[in-house]
Formats: structure tokens, C-alpha cells, sequence
């Protein structure tokens, strides 16, 4: 008798515990099913600038693709506000079930040094899907006011012989051409004056008319000039040459050794998006910007397709976000 009471005491007990196994496992196992059965439904990309600029149309360009191998649509939806920080938080409230991503580009990586207020942590709230395209940008000036300067250090002889007297301008304050400029200007030793606009337009349109000598723009705004001949380029601020100026030397390469400056963009998930899904993304994100016809819409946009694991731009945004931190605190810059 006792016998039989110890087995269907055992019997019970095992009966439990395997139940129990199996409540602990339906997480897991829901998970699995939903990363397996993911997507069923098309994708929100949030950009978090206006239409038309390149995170605007990488986003399209990169999106359109991984539509094709997700087999669903990826809709780009534009949500313009505090350099990319409106579109960003509102993608940080979102369900974390990979229908509802985010473009990153470099003014929202550095927009948390310039507001008093966040909504969100983009270290914390985000989960890396990968590296999307680099931005690269380029010293230009302009070849009537300065027909003599023809590479980087002849602009810092020119810039050293009357220290202050110089100006340049930028796409606005605490804008990536601005904190390239002051970054170039510490290692260099030299000391020039920054003028800013709103905006590339502007910037580019008295830089053609000589009201201003030089600045920092990115590829996009000033390569139509550049290959006018109403632009001259003297250095471009990546670690290599770029395809669209292969014969322009880079800044490292004219005295100034590891200066690097590179705007980028990439894409983000809410944080608690479960991990087979965001190595989805990533694996689809990875085979759109290899192909050759993306490149080729990138290259035209004034972008290049450069992928990295979710790892990887997670690294790159955090050694960002504190090299160019010290630049803003150095220089006691600020966003108006």
C-alpha cells in the first residue's frame, strides 16, 4: 500500500513539474513561433527627417529592397522634429515586434548632448539591426576667393598667417560639417570663424558667391559645384578616398593622421524586439545594400552602401557619441 502511495505521490509530482516546464516554455516557444512566422504584415521604417534628404532616400532605396526579401512592404513614414528626436521616441513607445523601425543618422546620435530633455535612451530603448549607409563629407572652397589654396595645408597656412581673420560656414550650428570643422581646427592648431546657416541651401549658395571661403558639406550638396568647377575640394573627411572624388585626398592623409569624420546612418528596433527577429532584419539589411543595383541608387543619392552587424553599430554609435560629445563640450556648443 505504501508502496503504490509513493509511486502515485511520484507520479504526481512529475506530473507537476513537467507542467511546469511547460508554462516556463511557452515564452520561448512563442517567441521562436512568432521570429519563424515574422513578418505577416508590412513594416513601418520611421524617418525621423524630412522627405528628400539622404536619410530620407537611403531609407527608400535600402527599404524597397528589404521589402523584397521580406515579402512584405517596408513603408517609410517621415517624422521630422528635433534633429530625428521626435521620429526616434515615437519608434522607442512602439510594440517591439519588429513591424514599426527606425532610421538613425548622425544628428539624432549626437542630439542627446544638445538637448536638455530626452524621452528616451537611444543606448537603453534601441536594439541595433545594423549599419545602413555612410554619409561621406568634403572641405570645399571656393576657388575664386581662394585660387590659391589647392590642398588642406595651404588653407592652414593661410588660416595660421591670420588667426581669427578667416571664416567658414556650416549647414547650421552644432550641425556635422560644424563639429568637423572645430575638431579639424583642434588637431591643427589654427584658428578660424564659424558662420551658420540653416541648412545646406543657404550655406552652399554664399559659399558660391564668395560671401564665405570654405566649409565642410556633405557629399549631396556639393558635388554638382565640384564638378561645375565653382567648388574646389581639398579634403574629404572619411579614413579612405570616396568614389565621388577618388583623386581628393583625405584630411588624414595631409598631416593630419586618424582624423576621421563620417556621417551615417543605420537602422534601430525598440530594445525588447526579440533577438531572432532583429538577426532577421539584419541578415536582410545585409543582403540589400550588397546588391549592386542599391549601391549603384546609393552612390547617385551621394551615399555609400556600408554594412555592419548590430555588434558592430552598436560600438560605432557609442565611439561616436563620446568623440563628438568632447568636440561639443570642448567648444561649448550648443543647439539654437
Amino acid at each position: 500500500m505504501k508502496t503504490t502511495n509513493h509511486h502515485r505521490a511520484t507520479a504526481a509530482r512529475r506530473h507537476i513539474l513537467s507542467g511546469l516546464v511547460a508554462v516556463l516554455a511557452l515564452p520561448l516557444l512563442a517567441g521562436q513561433a512568432l521570429a519563424q512566422s515574422y513578418p505577416t504584415q508590412p513594416i513601418k521604417l520611421i524617418v525621423p527627417f524630412p522627405p528628400g534628404g539622404p536619410t530620407d532616400t537611403a531609407a527608400r532605396i535600402i527599404g524597397q529592397k528589404m521589402g523584397e526579401g521580406l515579402q512584405q512592404p517596408v513603408i517609410v513614414e517621415n517624422r521630422p522634429g528635433a534633429s530625428g528626436m521626435l521620429g526616434t521616441e515615437a519608434t522607442a513607445k512602439s510594440p517591439a515586434d519588429g513591424y514599426t523601425l527606425v532610421m538613425l543618422a548622425s544628428p539624432t546620435l549626437l542630439a542627446g548632448h544638445l538637448y536638455g530633455q530626452k524621452k528616451y535612451d537611444l543606448f537603453k530603448d534601441f536594439a541595433p539591426i545594423g549599419s545602413a549607409y555612410d554619409l561621406p563629407i568634403v572641405m570645399v572652397v571656393n576657388p575664386q576667393v581662394m585660387p590659391d589654396v589647392t590642398g588642406l595645408q595651404q588653407l592652414v597656412a593661410k588660416a595660421k598667417a591670420q588667426p581669427g581673420k578667416l571664416n567658414y560656414t556650416s549647414a547650421g550650428n552644432a550641425s556635422f560639417g560644424h563639429l568637423s570643422t572645430e575638431l579639424l581646427k583642434s588637431q591643427g592648431q589654427f584658428d578660424i570663424q564659424h558662420i551658420s546657416y540653416r541648412g545646406s541651401a543657404p550655406a552652399i549658395t554664399d559659399l558660391l558667391g564668395g560671401q564665405v571661403p570654405m566649409m565642410f558639406s556633405d557629399m549631396i550638396a556639393a558635388l554638382p559645384h565640384i564638378k561645375a568647377g565653382k567648388l574646389r575640394a581639398i579634403a574629404v573627411g572619411s579614413s579612405s578616398r570616396v568614389v565621388f572624388t577618388p583623386e581628393v585626398k583625405t584630411v588624414a592623409e595631409q598631416g593630419f593622421p586618424g582624423f576621421e569624420a563620417v556621417a551615417w546612418g543605420g537602422l534601430l528596433a525598440p530594445s525588447a524586439t526579440p533577438a531572432d527577429i532583429v538577426a532577421r532584419l539584419s541578415q536582410e539589411l545585409k543582403k540589400a545594400l550588397a546588391d549592386k543595383t542599391v549601391q549603384e541608387k546609393l552612390q547617385q543619392a551621394g551615399t555609400t552602401a556600408a554594412y555592419a552587424t548590430p555588434a558592430d553599430m552598436g560600438s560605432r554609435m557609442q565611439k561616436d557619441f563620446d568623440k563628438w560629445g568632447k568636440v561639443i563640450r570642448d567648444n561649448d556648443i550648443r543647439n539654437n
